[in-house]
């Protein structure tokens, strides 16, 4: 299912309401590092640059990995397609290969586990990944807003995507 290139160091990428996460993988089911910070509103963009900047200088992935901003449906407020230019130009000056991942590419690679839900694929993530277990987020009713862990899964599923891209 997952690529069987070990030497990809992948950096993936998600901004979120609050903040953003991100994970960072040595191989497909082999995270080093993962997290998830909370930025006040005002700085919010430029923070995520700068955290941004330091995670490439710590680690020196080899891709990194975002949603598809560049698609012809983009279910983001526009500033979240100018932070994610920002992110691309960064990325690139510091000699970071930029890939995107669409949404179909997403359904397409977890469908394989009959996950279709945003909750069914953290589920699946936490099985196959054994330091997220404990992270999964409680499944979510109507009335309940997102957990703030989700956007931990929505970096993961990013990453585990690009990784089933290149198998």
């Amino acid at each position: 299912m997952w690529s069987k290139q070990q030497n990809v160091t992948v950096l993936s990428l998600y901004p979120t309401t609050r903040g953003y996460a991100f994970a960072l993988f040595d191989g497909p089911l082999s995270p080093f590092d993962w997290g998830t910070k909370d930025l006040p509103r005002s700085t919010r963009m430029a923070r995520i640059l700068d955290d941004l900047e330091l995670l490439i200088e710590r680690y020196h992935p080899d891709v990194l990995v975002v949603e598809a901003f560049d698609a012809p449906v983009f279910r983001r407020p526009a500033r979240m397609r100018t932070l994610y230019v920002a992110i691309r130009n960064l990325a690139e000056l510091r000699g970071v290969s930029v890939e995107t991942v669409s949404r179909e590419t997403i359904r397409h690679v977890f469908s394989r586990f009959g996950a279709k839900t945003k909750n069914q694929i953290a589920v699946v993530i936490a099985r196959e990944i054994t330091a997220f277990k404990h992270l999964a987020p409680a499944p979510r009713r109507a009335w309940m807003s997102e957990s703030r862990r989700q956007g931990l899964y929505d970096a993961a599923t990013l990453g585990l995507s690009y990784y089933a891209l290149i198998e």
